[in-house]
């Protein structure tokens, strides 16, 4: 198979596109051929090692001290189901499934081996592409907006980093339980965050939030642009500042109405987010789609900061 490999950490060209051996299932896995991938800021910041202030040694202990220890990246998937472990049930060669591989990665390459427990049955309505560029951002989005805040009718929401893979999800997300959402973004993308369902939208190139005089309920941070205390200065009484971009400083001080966390990576969750869109209560924003060829540009456009929504590969 041919998939896309990174043996040294540096600039999006360390990445290389070669052949490499067909995986094959162990008892409880599937092997997925791999229709779509999306190329994400956590295959961004693997690859260059560019980790969030203070989580660097960590990071390298988990990923590689000197290169990476997995070498193809990629973390979720949406293709055909094309062998079974010995131990597999309930789901058949040919079914088309969608899912995530969590830090063992490996999605961006022809064949994919995931555990049978993590592989969700895709709707046919869905296409590969939207399936796998929703996983990644949405399930962020779900955990910050559902599982750190309560988000309801009349919620006043905040999305810093509206027109991101996080931000288009948090932004139709909170829109779909009854907030009054406000969406930070460029001008540029303005037009596209009130199309995804935001009733207000600062441009951040124009106006700074410091001057911002409204509050709201919950503000969510997608960027790592707000700190705790530039966040807290945009909250209500009783309002929780979610910064999904934090820092070790900022998750180890965190406390009361400032809350991070990395979202876990539940099938529950998978299956809510493909449902979404299945009934078209959520619209996957895809930035461009390519082929496995095109991964170097991908690489790039992410490290751009100019992405919008989400970068698709077709391997």
């Amino acid at each position: 198979m041919r998939a896309a490999v990174v043996h040294e950490y540096g600039a999006p060209d360390v990445v290389r596109v070669v052949d490499f051996d067909t995986p094959v299932p162990g008892p409880k896995e599937v092997l997925v051929r791999v229709h779509a991938t999306a190329v994400t800021a956590a295959d961004s910041r693997i690859r260059g090692a560019r980790f969030p202030r203070g989580f660097a040694p960590f990071a390298r202990l988990a990923f590689g001290l000197r290169r990476p220890r997995r070498t193809v990246l990629g973390n979720t998937f949406s293709g055909v189901v094309e062998a079974l472990g010995s131990r597999v049930t309930g789901i058949a060669v040919g079914d088309e499934v969608a899912g995530t591989t969590g830090l063992r990665m490996g999605t961006h390459a022809e064949y994919a081996v995931v555990p049978a427990s993590r592989v969700v049955a895709k709707p046919a309505g869905v296409s590969h592409d939207d399936a796998a560029g929703v996983l990644f951002g949405g399930s962020t989005a779900l955990f910050f907006l559902h599982n750190k805040a309560t988000v309801g009718p009349g919620t006043r929401v905040l999305v810093n980093g509206a027109s991101g893979a996080i931000g288009t999800s948090a932004v139709q997300l909170a829109k779909h339980a009854g907030a009054t959402v406000t969406g930070v973004t460029s001008g540029a993308n303005a037009d596209l965050v009130r199309s995804l369902g935001a009733d207000h939208v600062i441009d951040h190139t124009t106006t700074d939030l410091a001057s911002v005089t409204e509050r709201y309920d919950v503000v969510l941070d997608t960027v790592g642009t707000l700190s705790a205390a530039s966040g807290r200065r945009l909250l209500a009484d009783g309002g929780v500042l979610l910064l999904a971009a934090a820092d070790l400083g900022e998750l180890l001080r965190a406390r009361g109405d400032v809350r991070v966390g990395t979202a876990p990576e539940r099938v529950e969750d998978a299956r809510e987010l493909l449902d979404l869109v299945a009934s078209g209560a959520l619209r996957v924003v895809l930035d461009r789609v390519v082929p496995l060829d095109g991964v170097v540009a991908a690489h790039e456009r992410v490290d751009s900061g100019r992405k919008v929504g989400n970068i698709v590969l077709n391997p």
